[in-house]
């Protein structure tokens, strides 16, 4: 756990050491074979910092929708526990529905949790899930249930569809492509400048060189990665924390037992 959580925090910015290192090698290249022609003007220090301000803008972008995401496990949450609970209010002749809603509301939460872990996402897999306990709310109408509980129902689940949804968007698809090829075209200009731009003296120069390769590889780095925040488990570094749905799932899973 605590091997993750240094990850977590550390690991994109050991990923973009590693680049700037590689990046720091060919510069000193450059510098020993005299490429370094250009000198470091108001001009270059106005497009560092434009294209450094790009990237910034494009990070506030991806981040509205990352800010979205991290809502995304807790309404689920919500809206099963809701529903889980709400048909134990429910008092029909049939004694065998209500607990076989309970399951099946179990299993759509499972197969939530699944399509997480194994990084895909499945709409049928929902649909198909939801259909089953839509099916049951429908026989609740007809043993004369209450409209108000059928309402309730009906929009929780109606919410877990819509969620289900927006994840299927958030993890396949990219925050405007164009946005990307920007964002890499600024980082690229602004590395391939300061591979030719004579940084005196040297100690300072090589500083200011991994500062700003540091820094833009770093946060192209997080765009990409908070692009689809729900990449569990594959070695990626800004996803959402999906403890609350893993959680849920072991303790509703232990109600049933217990029941």
């Amino acid at each position: 756990m605590a091997k993750n959580a240094f990850m977590n925090k550390w690991g994109l910015i050991i990923k973009a050491a590693v680049i700037t290192g590689i990046l720091l090698i060919v510069r000193l290249v450059f510098d020993y074979l005299n490429y370094d022609v250009l000198t470091l003007t108001n001009l270059i220090t106005a497009f560092i910092s434009g294209a450094i301000f790009t990237v910034a803008i494009i990070l506030a972008g991806v981040l509205t929708d990352y800010k979205e995401s991290e809502k995304i496990p807790g309404e689920i949450v919500t809206s099963i526990r809701t529903l889980y609970s709400d048909l134990s209010l429910i008092r029909v002749p049939d004694k065998e529905i209500i607990p076989r809603m309970q399951q099946k509301v179990c299993n759509l939460l499972i197969t939530i949790n699944t399509n997480f872990r194994n990084n895909t996402w499945n709409l049928k897999e929902m649909d198909r899930a939801m259909e089953t306990i839509v099916d049951d709310i429908s026989s609740l109408v007809d043993m004369n249930v209450p409209p108000q509980y059928i309402v309730k129902l009906k929009n929780e689940i109606g919410t877990i569809d819509r969620l289900s949804h927006r994840v299927k968007t958030i993890a396949e698809t990219s925050f405007i492509p164009a946005a990307y090829a920007i964002s890499e075209l600024a980082t690229a200009g602004v590395i391939i400048l300061l591979f030719f731009v004579k940084l005196d003296p040297a100690i300072e120069g090589i500083l200011l060189f991994t500062v700003l390769c540091m820094l833009m590889i770093t946060l192209l780095l997080l765009i990409r990665d908070m692009d689809n925040p729900f990449e569990v488990g594959q070695g990626s570094y800004a996803d959402v924390d999906l403890f609350l749905l893993f959680d849920l799932e072991n303790d509703l899973t232990k109600t049933a037992k217990a029941d």
